[in-house]
């Protein structure tokens, strides 16, 4: 993996090489990084301050550029800039303490600016709302164009323990799929963005629960085909969106993008610092996801919960095609659990398993080291599922 800062810690070259293959520019990101450098080697937690700062001024700068190609009525430069401000400021915010008091007030800002980049970059993405237990579930709703000929095949696109749907849009992965003639909702589920931070929901071991209400709603439109609505989880996702497509059997298809087949046996490992953390002040944002008491120096309880979070027993229930994507080197989630998910879908009928090498990339967590290279072979795992699955319905 690229790593901009070669003593820092991981959570800050892994955020670094994310915003990288997520649209971000080189330059515009080394003059963020470059004032922080020193405080990188002060150690993830201590110098989250100070990276919010700089990628806060990247961002005013692209703000101020936005508004000012707006005016000059260059729509489409100003897209641009709004698209990678959103960027650079969703990765910023990721690295916050959940009691820090920057996080709410940066993550409203979060908002504001994705809006601005669906007015000017993305008219097809637009914000959406999706019923669930009395409340809904924020989300952002791509519609593929080949939408407006009829329904066309959709993707619920699964966050992971500490991403947003903005960083889901950064990703560009929806316009890979719309490219292919799939639309994607791209959800907040409960514990993660908006969901968590603004509504207070935390997560749920059940995530059939709130996958169900997002096929409920998606079959309420007319541009969805209602018999090929697959999922997509990354990093935690690929705990959710296994649990979800084994015990909601509307959904036509599955894939962990990035395999998360024991996630209570991962959080023992990293109590003992073996494998990476996604994240800085870590325990406290596990801890903030689950609506979980204690702090890190008493975490049994929370152990014999996380215990919970396993698809032992799970994926044998998944009887839909099932993609495991992982990186031969993921330094947080051992590549034996993607041997797992996959040995285990023994009742899929169609299963695969694809380790990313370091010969072609993509071999850190989820692939964010060679993000396109992962993102396109799995949207074209979708699109020749979906058309299988569409050939066979129109035979029977």
């Amino acid at each position: 993996m690229f790593e901009y800062f070669p003593t820092g810690p991981y959570t800050w070259n892994l955020s670094v090489v994310a915003t990288l293959n997520s649209g971000g520019l080189i330059d515009e990101v080394d003059r963020a990084c470059r004032p922080i450098k020193d405080a990188a080697n002060a150690g993830e937690d201590a110098g989250t301050p100070d990276f919010l700062r700089a990628w806060t001024a990247l961002t005013d700068q692209l703000v101020a550029q936005a508004e000012a190609a707006e005016k000059a009525g260059h729509v489409r430069t100003a897209g641009q800039l709004w698209f990678r401000a959103s960027n650079y400021l969703a990765q910023a915010e990721r690295m916050l303490a959940h009691s820090d008091p920057d996080r709410v007030p940066t993550y409203r800002r979060m908002l504001e600016i994705a809006q601005k980049a669906f007015d000017t970059h993305s008219p097809r993405v637009s914000r959406v709302a999706v019923p669930y237990e009395g409340t809904t579930l924020p989300a952002y709703f791509s519609q593929a164009p080949a939408a407006d000929d009829g329904p066309v095949p959709v993707v619920v696109l699964v966050n992971g323990l500490d991403s947003t749907k903005e960083h889901m849009y950064a990703s560009d992965h929806w316009e890979e799929l719309a490219a292919r003639g799939i639309s994607c909702l791209m959800l907040d589920q409960p514990g993660t963005g908006e969901s968590l931070r603004l509504q207070g929901l935390t997560a749920r071991v059940d995530t059939e629960a709130w996958a169900s209400s997002c096929v409920d709603w998606l079959e309420t439109r007319a541009d969805v085909d209602a018999d090929r609505i697959g999922i997509v989880g990354w990093s935690l996702g690929g705990y959710y969106a296994p649990r979800a497509a084994a015990f909601e059997k509307r959904f036509a298809l599955c894939v962990a993008w990035g395999a998360n087949h024991d996630w209570g046996a991962v959080q023992r490992r990293r109590r003992q610092r073996e494998g990476e953390r996604p994240v800085p002040h870590y325990w406290e944002h596990v801890l903030w996801v689950w609506g979980q008491d204690g702090d890190e120096n008493d975490l049994d309880g929370f152990l014999d919960f996380a215990d919970q979070v396993t698809l032992e027993g799970v994926v044998e229930q998944i009887t839909v095609p099932f993609l495991v994507a992982h990186g031969a080197n993921d330094r947080q989630i051992p590549l034996e659990m993607a041997h797992r998910s996959y040995e285990q879908a023994v009742n899929s009928p169609k299963r695969e398993l694809r380790v990313f090498t370091p010969e072609e990339g993509a071999t850190e967590h989820i692939g964010l080291d060679h993000l396109p290279y992962v993102s396109t072979f799995i949207a074209d795992w979708v699109a020749d599922t979906f058309a299988e699955l569409g050939r066979r319905g129109a035979a029977s």
